[in-house]
Parts: C-alpha cells; structure tokens; sequence
C-alpha cells in the first residue's frame, strides 16, 4: 500500500514538473513572440525613410535631388571633364562598390575617371594621394576623409584650385556646403544602428548580455552608427544588457576586432551577442566566435560584405545587419559633381535609407546593394 501511495507521489510531482516546465516553455516562446512582432513593426516603421542628420546638423535630401535633365546631361557631356576618387579606404565590398557606381555613372556622364587612390585609412597617405591627384588637374573630386581635421588643409588646397568636391559619409573640419564643396552624400548611418538593433533583439528574443565593438576614431558616420545601436537598444529592449564595449582605430580592423572579442567572451562567458560596426570587424569576431566555440553567439553589424553574407545565408552567427547601398551612393555623388560643372545648385547633405537584411532575404538585398546577382558561392551557402 505505502509503495503504491510512494508512485502515485511519485507520479503527481513528475505531471506537476512537466506541467511547470511546458509553462516555462510556452512563456519563453510567448516572450520571443512578442519581442519579434516588436523588432518587425518598428523595422517597418522606419522603412524608406532617413534617421540620420548631416555631419552640421543638415535635413536630408533623396537622391532624386541629384537628377541630371537631358538637357543638362548635354551640358555635361560637351565639357570633356575629368574626375578622381579619393578613397580613405579600398579593403571592402562597401569600397569597392562605391567605385563601382561612380565610375559606371561619370561613363554615361561623359566624364573621364583619371585617378582613383586608396590611403588604408591613414591620413598622412591621403594628404599625399590629394597633392598627387591635384597634378592630374581633376575637374571633379570625390573623396570621403579618413580625418575631417588632419585633411583639412589638403581639400582646401584642392577646392582653391578649383576641384568640385563631393564628399561620402563625413566633411573636413571648417569647410561650407556651397561654398567650399558641392554636397556629402551618405547612407542613413544612424539607421543602420537602429536597424542592427532591432535585429539583434529580435534574434535575442529580448533578453541577454551584449558586448559592443565600435570604432575608435573621430569618423562621424561611424559614431552615427554606435549612436543609433545603443540608443535602441538600451531605450526599447530594457532586458538587454551592454555589459562591455572596446574601441579598434585598425588599419587591420579585423584582427583587432578579433582579439577584442576574445576578451569580451573571455570575461563574460554568458555573453549571447556582440555587435560589430561594420562588416569587416563583425568578421573578426566570427573568428573569435568559432576559436571560443561559440557557435551560438549572435552578431549584428552594417554593410552587406561578401564573407558576413555568406554566414546570414547558412545561418551562422551573423544574425543581421542594416545595409547601406554604395553603388547608388556613387551614382548620386557622380551626378552632383556633374551638376556642379554647369552651375546647378546642389543640397548640402543627400541620404540614402537603410536596407535590413536577414537570413531571408540576403540574396535579394545582394542584387539591390551591389547591382548584380549575388556571387555563386553565397546562392550556394543559403540554406533553406
């Protein structure tokens, strides 16, 4: 009788367990739900549109702004003008792609590309790459500054010369729209921090210890960027902790992100996420990730670059990321140096929107970003 009485316990505490741990489970799932349907709306929410001010406060303009008449294309074609790219930095699917667009666009504008340099974001190189573009006697120049102080005196020079300048993302220190150049042209970088967020939490389910790895240096789209993570994510996922953050300045941005993940996973072993500042540090912490064996470690980032693409499409780490387009930033900065040639006022500060991207539609986000169809080896890493 009592070993009866004992199973029938027995039997009762294992349904009481099971009912509380089926409880549990449907609680977490209602949770994840919920913070899911929170990360889609406000991602919905800010589709199409531009968070992000210009680096002196400007109010957007679209792209559209940029647009060439036919008959203002003819005046641009009859001036048989030249045009340099100035790059802070070629190491990336972002840089390259930037190109890509200003070259394809300067070609159906008539405009002749006489230079295009790369100064592995140092700025000493890109003072020197500016004085040797000068010698070729460009009619257009368009540059983004690896440090909107240290270059300063070097645009000044170009623009007193006479050189239109268009800049991306960032401006160097005490230059005016209108006056000393033509327009900056960026992507919505404080968009892409809120974009990245909401990714991040929806993979997250709302909940966790975060670490941050942000760029270490006075780069003004950068800073839009962590802005925009950070801000989101303490403002709308509160049981999401950022429990540690380091600065890289690089030029080897992944490897320095590397090692500093290394130290994030190492002091915080329950670490379920780290958001990188774009695509090329976020791959040094998919190293740290797998040399840690931390296959489950969630990582956002921005900028769609070949190799975190390839880990969205086989579902690996990379959670998601927010896009910027670069082949269309370079076609409306080609077509304001242009405007520029035949007087045409141009806006102080033209955006582009962010583009979210996940495991689901990294294929399609490839052909918007670059142009063309996403490369065989990623088509054939997307598992579905």
């Amino acid at each position: 009788m009592k070993q009866q009485l004992r199973l029938a316990a027995t039997a009762v505490t294992l349904a009481l367990v099971t009912a509380a741990c089926s409880a549990s489970t449907t609680t977490t799932t209602t949770q994840d739900s919920g913070v899911s349907q929170k990360a889609e709306a406000a991602l919905a929410k800010i589709k199409g549109q531009v968070l992000s001010k210009g680096p002196n406060g400007e109010t957007p303009s679209p792209a559209s702004a940029a647009e060439l008449t036919p008959a203002e294309l003819a005046k641009v074609k009859a001036k048989g003008a030249t045009a340099a790219i100035v790059m802070h930095y070629g190491g990336n699917d972002w840089a390259t792609a930037q190109v890509a667009g200003l070259r394809e666009e300067f070609g159906k504008l008539g405009i002749d590309v006489v230079a295009v340099t790369d100064a592995n974001f140092k700025p000493d190189k890109q003072v020197s790459d500016l004085e040797t573009v000068l010698n070729k006697k460009p009619d257009i120049i368009v540059s983004i500054p690896t440090d909107p102080v240290a270059t300063a005196s070097a645009y000044k020079k170009a623009a007193a010369a006479g050189a239109r300048l268009v800049f991306m993302d960032n401006v160097p220190q005490g230059m005016k729209a209108g006056k000393d150049y033509v327009s900056v042209v960026s992507a919505d970088n404080f968009g892409n921090g809120v974009t990245s967020a909401h990714l991040m939490a929806k993979a997250l389910g709302g909940k966790g210890e975060i670490g941050l790895v942000f760029h270490e240096a006075d780069f003004f789209v950068t800073k839009q960027r962590y802005d925009g993570f950070k801000q989101t994510i303490t403002k709308d996922y509160p049981d999401i902790k950022i429990v540690e953050e380091k600065g890289i300045a690089g030029p080897d941005f992944a490897g320095d992100a590397q090692s500093a993940a290394n130290a994030m996973l190492s002091k915080h072993p329950t670490l379920a996420g780290i958001w990188g500042v774009w695509d090329v540090p976020a791959e040094g912490i998919m190293a740290a990730a797998r040399a840690s064996g931390r296959t489950d470690l969630k990582i956002a980032t921005e900028d769609l670059g070949k190799n975190v693409a390839i880990a969205l499409a086989k579902n690996q780490l990379v959670v998601g990321l927010g896009a910027q387009v670069p082949f269309d930033q370079g076609v409306t900065e080609a077509r304001l140096g242009a405007g520029a040639l035949i007087g045409k006022k141009a806006p102080a500060y033209v955006a582009l929107s962010a583009l979210p991207v996940e495991h689901d539609n990294v294929l399609e986000a490839w052909k918007q970003v670059y142009h063309q169809d996403a490369p065989k080896d990623l088509q054939d890493s997307f598992a579905k």
